[in-house]
Parts: C-alpha cells; structure tokens; sequence
C-alpha cells in the first residue's frame, strides 16, 4: 500500500515523500522576470517544511506570453544566473525542483510586455496566431524548457491548464480554428503534444517532464472530463512523466475557479477533482497528481492509500504554512490552517510578493 512518508521516482527524478508544492504565481520576480532572493528565500522555506517536490512559479517562455506582474521569466539565456542560482540553493538545502513554464495566450497582459497577445482564436483581448506563431511558440517551449535543464531544475512542468495559451486550445470554448489546430480533440489537442515533443526532443529521454491538465473547464462549450481522459492517454503516448489534475480557468464561474474561495470546513468537501482522479486512474498509468481542495492529512493519505492519487499538490496551504509537510511528518495532523479566503494574491498584485495575509494578521507580523 502506497504511504506519503515513502521514497518514490517520478522518471530518472526521486523524491523523499508524496507532497508536491503546486506552482502559483509569487509575484516576487523582478520586473524583467529574473529570480529575486526573496523567491529564493520562499523556495529554501519550502524546503526546510519538507516538501517533496517543489514546482516553481508560472515561467513565461516568451515576452508576449507574460501574465502577471512579478511573474518569473525563462525566455532568455540572460535569466539563467538567477535561475541556476535558485535550483543551486533547492539542492543545497536539501529539496527537488521544476519550473512551470507557461504562456498566458489570450490570458496575457500587453500592457506588461508591450507585445499583441495571441491564442487559439480571435477574442476581444487577442488576436488568433497563425501558423508562424504557433511555430515560434513551440520553439520557445522548447528553449524553455532547455534551460531550466541547464540551470539544473530537476525537472519541468508544461502549463496546459487553467485558461491559459495551451488550456485555450484545448479547450473548444476558446479554439474556434477550422485549420488543423481546432474543431474536433485531436486537432485541439496538436499544438500541446507538439510542445510535449518538442520539448522531449530538447531535454533528451531520461529527464523528466510533467504537464499540468484540467480535468475540465467547467464552461459552457468547455473541454469535458471525459476529453480530458483521452488527451491524458494521448500524452502518455507523447512521453509525459506525470500529470497533474486540475479544473477551471480564469473565465469559469468563482466556484469553480482554480483557486476557489470559501474554507472547506469539513474533510467530505475537500478535494475538487475527486471523481475526475478516479477516472483518470483507471485510464493513465503514469503518476497523478492531484492538486485542488486538499487540507486534511487523512484525506491526502486516503487518496494515495486508495489508488486515487500517487501525489498530493497544494499551494495555498503552503502560502499559509511553508512547513505543514514537516508538521504532518512529526505526528502533528490538524488540518492545514489555509482558508482558502485567496487573500494571499492581494499584495502579490501591489508589488510585495504572495504571502497569508490571514496568517501574517493573526501572527501580528507585518509586511512590507
């Protein structure tokens, strides 16, 4: 029976335990996207709270694709001093890392870039990409993901969810395309299982990738639970190591958002993507992880003692609690004190980098 205080292997990478820091946006990367040493700092606090896995940030792969303001960046050789240095200072203290990369699509902000935005379609916040975009997008993916290797992150994971550029071609309520990129799932799903390629091609077989799915939009013309099971299956086929299920995108309903507000007051209302996992399991064989509503170690251990999940990610609870892992570890297994009030993103947004304001209120300790 599987344990979550157990040695595992994800590829060629081992971790010491089965919980993984979901990526979120920190906003604490300096304007042009380069690492901080307060981004090191939250990264070598992850560390020290034992987390197995530690998955950095949303990295942008190129400028038109920025997001967020503070959002890391890794669309250029100039950011691999500051990249090598934070996947040095993981090592160094102990811990295993990969860095998210991403692109934000019709999701990102030209006023942060200067740059047109670009998705699977034309919306009223972008323009459609055409065939050389879609090529130069994959061949920054494929750069990306090149240096975080280079910069010695143990791994990368590939963004595909959440509404941002490779979720929105997935997803038929953004790709409205009548080329070989949109209309029915195999088309919508090309341009990600060229990314997956392209990028298997740059890091060579034995290093590993992960990508991060939806398990459903939960949009009206969204891409369903049951499409998201055959894309899954399409990217074990493409050489994926891991995936990890999520739900939602930044134009669903608030309940149904990524990081969905409201404390789960009881374990019954934890875990969003339950009966998605379940499925998915009986289809992929590769590692899940299981990320979204997640704050009781008797659920976490249920979920991979069960089968349902190999992996337990959580990010708004490691916000809250940098050292909840540790705290589980040494006997101690009230819930994770988060309250999901998502609070945390307010002075990310102003400049001063994502922490619990709750905790920080609660603790009398100030911020700047």
């Amino acid at each position: 029976m599987a344990e979550l205080f157990e040695h595992t292997s994800i590829g060629s990478m081992s971790l010491p335990n089965r919980f993984v820091r979901s990526a979120t946006w920190e906003g604490l990367a300096d304007k042009d996207g380069s690492v901080t040493g307060r981004l090191i700092e939250m990264m070598i606090e992850l560390v020290k709270g034992e987390v197995g896995l530690i998955i950095s940030s949303y990295a942008f792969v190129s400028p038109e694709g920025q997001s967020s303001p503070g959002q890391l960046a890794v669309y250029d050789d100039r950011l691999l001093p500051g990249l090598r240095e934070m996947a040095h200072a993981v090592h160094s203290a102990g811990g295993k890392m990969a860095l998210q990369l991403v692109h934000g699509g019709c999701s990102s902000n030209p006023e942060l870039s200067g740059l047109e935005s670009v998705g699977p379609s034309v919306l009223s916040t972008c323009r459609q990409a055409s065939r050389e975009d879609i090529s130069a997008i994959i061949s920054a993916f494929a750069r990306a993901a090149g240096r975080a290797k280079q910069a010695g992150f143990d791994a990368v994971q590939i963004h595909a969810a959440h509404g941002f550029l490779l979720s929105q071609f997935l997803s038929p309520a953004f790709n409205k395309r009548k080329d070989e990129y949109g209309g029915e799932l195999d088309n919508r799903a090309r341009l990600v299982l060229e990314v997956v390629r392209s990028v298997r091609e740059t890091v060579g077989p034995e290093y590993p990738v992960l990508i991060k799915l939806n398990s459903e939009d939960f949009l009206e013309g969204g891409m369903t639970r049951e499409e998201a099971v055959r894309v899954a299956g399409m990217l074990v086929n493409a050489s994926i190591n891991a995936i990890e299920l999520s739900g939602g995108t930044v134009a669903s309903p608030e309940k149904f958002m990524p990081v969905r507000p409201g404390k789960l007051k009881t374990p019954e209302q934890e875990v969003y993507y339950r009966e998605a996992a379940m499925l998915f399991k009986q289809k992929v064989t590769i590692p899940l992880m299981l990320v979204g509503g997640i704050r009781s170690y008797g659920v976490a251990e249920a979920l991979v003692q069960n089968g349902i999940a190999d992996y337990i990610s959580m990010s708004r609870p490691l916000i809250c609690e940098p050292s909840l892992i540790k705290r589980w570890r040494k006997g101690d297994r009230r819930a994770a004190e988060c309250v999901s009030d998502n609070a945390c993103f307010a002075p990310a947004s102003d400049g001063r980098g994502i922490y619990c304001v709750t905790m920080a209120k609660k603790r009398g300790v100030a911020h700047q």
